[in-house]
C-alpha cells in the first residue's frame, strides 16, 4: 500500500482533497508487482487561480515524477495521473522491447525495472550515456538587446532563443516562461 505526504501551497489540503489524491495515485498500484519501498510525494499549489500538482513517486531504481496545471484542482490530479500512468506504460514497452530483442522471457514490472537500474549503473561505470544527438545546429549570435531576442524568439515560434546581448557583449538566452512572461538567462 501507497504512503502519502500531501503538502499544500497557498492552499489548505482538506480530507476532501486528500481522498481524492489517494484514490487516483492509487490507481497507479495495479502497475506494480510490490509497491514503492518510500512515500508518494504530492504539492499542490495554488497561484494566479492557476492549480498546480506535482507527484513524485521514488522508487528503487526509478523515479516517477509528474507536473500539471489547471485552472481545476481536481483536473489536474486527472491529469497528472495521466501522465504518470503513460511513463510507467512506456517504461513497460521499452524494457518488454529490450527483453523480446535478446529473446528472454517477458518480465514482471518489477524485475524489469532491477535490470534496467542495472542497466543504468552499467553505463554509468562505463562512462557511456544514452543520450543520442540526432541533429547538431550551427549559427552565428546576433548582437541585440533582450526585447529585440524576445520578438525574434516569438517570430520563429520557438520557446527559447540564444543571442549575444549587444550592452554586455556575452550570450544569453531569452526564454517563454508557462506563466506567458519571458525570462533572460545570463552566461
Amino acid at each position: 500500500m501507497l504512503t502519502y505526504n500531501i503538502r499544500g501551497e497557498n492552499l489548505e489540503v482538506t480530507d476532501p482533497i486528500k481522498d481524492y489524491v489517494e484514490k487516483k495515485v492509487g490507481k497507479l498500484e495495479r502497475y506494480f508487482e510490490t509497491p514503492p519501498s518510500s512515500e508518494v510525494h504530492v504539492n499542490l499549489s495554488v497561484y494566479n487561480d492557476e492549480q498546480t500538482i506535482e507527484v513524485t513517486i521514488p522508487m528503487k531504481n526509478l523515479l516517477l515524477r509528474a507536473e500539471e496545471h489547471n485552472t481545476d484542482l481536481y483536473a489536474a490530479i486527472d491529469l497528472v495521473v495521466d501522465k504518470l500512468e503513460r511513463q510507467i506504460r512506456k517504461y513497460k514497452t521499452k524494457v518488454n522491447r529490450r527483453s523480446r530483442q535478446e529473446g528472454a522471457p517477458k518480465y514482471v514490472f518489477a524485475e524489469l525495472e532491477r535490470e534496467a537500474q542495472e542497466q543504468r549503473e552499467e553505463n554509468y561505470n562505463n562512462d557511456e550515456s544514452d543520450i543520442e544527438i540526432v541533429r547538431t545546429k550551427r549559427f552565428d549570435l546576433k548582437p541585440m538587446d533582450s526585447e529585440e531576442a524576445a520578438l525574434q524568439m516569438d517570430l520563429l515560434g520557438h520557446a527559447f532563443y540564444v543571442f549575444t546581448n549587444a550592452d554586455t557583449d556575452e550570450t544569453n538566452i531569452v526564454y517563454k516562461r508557462r506563466d506567458g512572461r519571458y525570462g533572460l538567462i545570463e552566461t
